[in-house]
């Protein structure tokens, strides 16, 4: 194969690319990460291609596509040949709804199943713990406030660390989120967390402030929003001084959060709602989780468990 024609390959391929692309992002809203995950996926696949010989969608049937599965056996981890695999299956199924390919047997190719991993979740007991851990003192009526709100609400540690006062209804006892994708939720708040957000504000938050106001409700000792990475710390700090494991991270009571909604009865369309999931497939995890503790209640407990 010519440079000149490996050139007008790759350009014919990277302009169905980006056509595929565009059509992912106004057509089905993904995210900007998820289609950058896409954009670089395609690339990797336009690059075998041309290796390949393949310089239109014509060349394009099932050995070669076996051949691309086959070559990424050994230098791509099970998640990772998953991802590309599923791109380059969507890309196909595009160019065949586009008219640029006519066999659609090449979708048969199968990438590697990936184990959904099962969340660290704390007990209520231990969450309880953990929340007790705080003192009196300015930064322990900080973190303490904070920790609270997120195991009442299951916000996402950057959702906690954005948060203004805008988004907060004392009176209603809710907090209006704006998550992934730029998508807005409504969630109640517990009464502990909103006693303790009050107490927070009325006698802490002040010395946190520097000479201007923040709209933020969470401070740094700068007076800035607190980081993620300040959660993280404060987090472990608190866990390890109630004798948590070291799994424990600032997802940990966002699953706990979940969790224990769907332990004590909650419909799992709700959970979903108060997550801010898109699909009811990802709260699906926790029904799982709840299967795993009446199994081993049951093994525990039933005489013939």
């Amino acid at each position: 194969m010519s440079t000149s024609t490996g050139n007008e390959s790759s350009g014919l391929f990277e302009t169905l690319g980006e056509a595929y692309i565009d059509h992912l992002a106004v057509e089905k809203g993904l995210s900007p990460l998820t289609i950058d995950a896409y954009r670089s996926d395609l690339r990797e696949y336009f690059v075998w291609l041309e290796g390949a010989g393949i310089d239109s969608p014509e060349g394009i049937d099932l050995e070669s596509s076996l051949r691309f599965a086959a070559g990424l056996e050994s230098r791509k981890s099970r998640a990772s040949r998953s991802r590309l695999l599923s791109a380059v299956k969507g890309f196909h199924r595009y160019l065949y709804r586009e008219g640029e390919l006519h066999d659609l047997d090449i979708t048969s190719i199968s990438a590697p199943r990936i184990r959904r991993r099962v969340p660290f979740v704390l007990s209520q007991e231990e969450t309880a713990s953990l929340l007790e851990q705080p003192d009196d003192s300015k930064t322990g009526l900080r973190d303490r406030a904070m920790l609270e709100l997120a195991y009442s609400t299951g916000m996402r540690v950057s959702e906690v660390c954005g948060l203004r006062f805008e988004s907060l209804d004392f009176e209603s006892r809710l907090v209006r989120i704006r998550g992934k994708g730029n998508k807005e939720r409504i969630v109640p708040v517990g009464s502990p967390a909103v006693r303790l957000l009050e107490r927070y504000i009325a006698e802490s938050r002040q010395e946190f402030l520097s000479d201007s106001p923040s709209p933020f409700v969470f401070l740094n000792y700068r007076g800035g929003p607190i980081s993620r990475v300040s959660f993280w710390k404060i987090l472990k700090k608190y866990a390890a001084m109630a004798g948590l494991p070291v799994d424990v991270t600032p997802h940990t009571l966002r699953h706990s959060f979940a969790t224990h909604l769907v332990e004590g009865g909650a419909d799992l369309r709700a959970v979903q709602e108060l997550l801010g999931h898109s699909s009811i497939a990802t709260t699906q995890i926790y029904t799982r989780l709840d299967i795993d503790y009446l199994l081993e209640v049951h093994r525990t407990f039933h005489p013939r468990g």
